[in-house]
Formats: C-alpha cells, sequence, structure tokens
C-alpha cells in the first residue's frame, strides 16, 4: 500500500548568494555577480531570488562561473557570476537561496 502513495518532497537550503552588481551581456542576458554568505551555490539547483525578503522568481540555475571558468559548485566566501533559465530582471541587492529537493516515500 505505501508504494502506492505519492511521494513527499522536502526542500533542503544549500546556500545563500547576495548580489553585488548586475552585468548585462548581448546575447547571453544578464549576469548577477555575486558573493556566497552562506553555504555553497551548486550548478544545476534548485534557486529562489529574494527581493525584500519576496520571493520574485523560482526556478534553476543556468550558469555559475568563477574567474571567467565554469564551475561545479562555489563555497561560502567566494565570489562567482551566476545566471538564470528564462529571467532577466535581476537587481542590485537581491539574495539567492539555492536549495534540493529530497524525495521521500510516503508512510502511512
Amino acid at each position: 500500500m505505501a508504494g502506492l502513495l505519492e511521494p513527499v518532497y522536502k526542500e533542503h537550503v544549500i546556500g545563500r548568494a547576495d548580489v553585488k552588481e548586475v552585468f548585462r551581456i548581448p546575447k547571453v542576458g544578464s549576469i548577477a555577480g555575486c558573493y556566497v554568505t552562506d553555504g555553497r551555490v551548486v550548478r544545476n539547483a534548485n534557486v529562489r531570488l529574494l527581493r525584500d525578503d519576496v520571493v520574485v522568481f523560482d526556478g534553476k540555475l543556468s550558469s555559475l562561473r568563477r574567474f571567467k571558468e565554469d564551475a561545479k559548485e562555489v563555497q561560502s566566501g567566494y565570489e562567482c557570476g551566476i545566471g538564470l533559465e528564462n529571467f532577466q530582471d535581476i537587481k542590485s541587492g537581491d539574495v539567492f537561496e539555492v536549495y534540493e529537493v529530497e524525495e521521500l516515500e510516503a508512510e502511512l
């Protein structure tokens, strides 16, 4: 019976990054120059864009770069460039909240 139930999804926040500057690049879009304050930022992770503690965008990271090179992850205390999938309205002072979704089996 338990196998027929829908799985339960649980979110884990793995990192936060503050936007310091926004760069507009032709043919690419907006890239946010960020400083990772807590945890870590991982490529292809889910991300929320918070502006004044209100969720403006919820989607995926499209690019993560450090020193003009692609990076798999950036640890706390470092700077990086972050691009979002299908979203260009990024402003200085915004906060990225990076999270992972874990799938748990439902219990009776």
